[in-house]
């Protein structure tokens, strides 16, 4: 599978529509965040179902353990592939998770890419909180971890070939890193370990999105 996944950051469906329908072809899967969902629900989901790419719903979900299994049970009448969860949230929460998802993908957030290594300390997240949580949320059902580029070799090590490594924060090279703090290069990912890479704004805000995909996907195989 084609590893770029596509952040579809966009103000609402018809916008999602008109920049997959840019990049399909160019990219593996898209994602919609909770910014896009939460405007417009089931309608940014339907709008790129037509492209035939696996469905990313990007909610990062962080709640008691009964709230967030109805949750779940919502999002899978939608038919995505992929849901997010917080794995801070604990293993009974991810475990709730896990059971209304039968059919799709659970992903659990370790830290999230904007903290830089100050931030983690001051929301009380010690430097070893990543290979923590990765390791309870795969004990806690969870199919895969999301974590930063600098994570994933030793998550890789550690945790074994079939664990799906989705990886935000990601530059092509001499790209502004913009708001996130611990970021990496698509190739470096790669090499690591990675299984998906999260991309949006290169792509979004290049004047041809299609030719900055192909150019990671050059980056990546170079």
């Amino acid at each position: 599978m084609n590893p770029i996944c596509a952040a579809l950051d966009v103000k609402d469906p018809a916008a999602a529509e008109r920049l997959a329908s840019r990049l399909a072809g160019h990219v593996g899967l898209f994602k919609v965040g909770l910014e896009l969902f939460l405007a417009h629900g089931r309608a940014s989901v339907d709008a790129i179902r037509k492209f035939g790419l696996p469905i990313f719903l990007d909610l990062k979900l962080h709640d008691i353990p009964q709230t967030v299994e109805r949750a779940a049970r919502g999002v899978a009448e939608l038919g995505v592939d992929y849901l997010t969860v917080h794995a801070s949230g604990g293993s009974e929460m991810i475990r709730a998770a896990r059971r209304a998802l039968p059919r799709t993908k659970l992903l659990a957030v370790t830290a999230l890419t904007s903290l830089g290594p100050d931030d983690l300390d001051a929301v009380g997240l010690a430097r070893d909180a990543v290979p923590r949580l990765a390791r309870l949320a795969v004990a806690a059902g969870a199919d895969g971890v999301v974590c930063a580029p600098q994570e994933v070799s030793a998550l890789r090590a550690s945790l074994g070939p079939g664990l799906l490594l989705v990886v935000p924060g990601i530059r092509p090279a001499g790209a502004a890193p913009g708001d996130q703090r611990r970021t990496g290069t698509p190739a470096e990912a790669i090499r690591a370990g990675a299984s998906i890479l999260v991309i949006g704004r290169p792509l979004r805000d290049a004047s041809d999105p299609a030719a900055a995909a192909d150019a990671i996907a050059r980056e990546i195989a170079g």
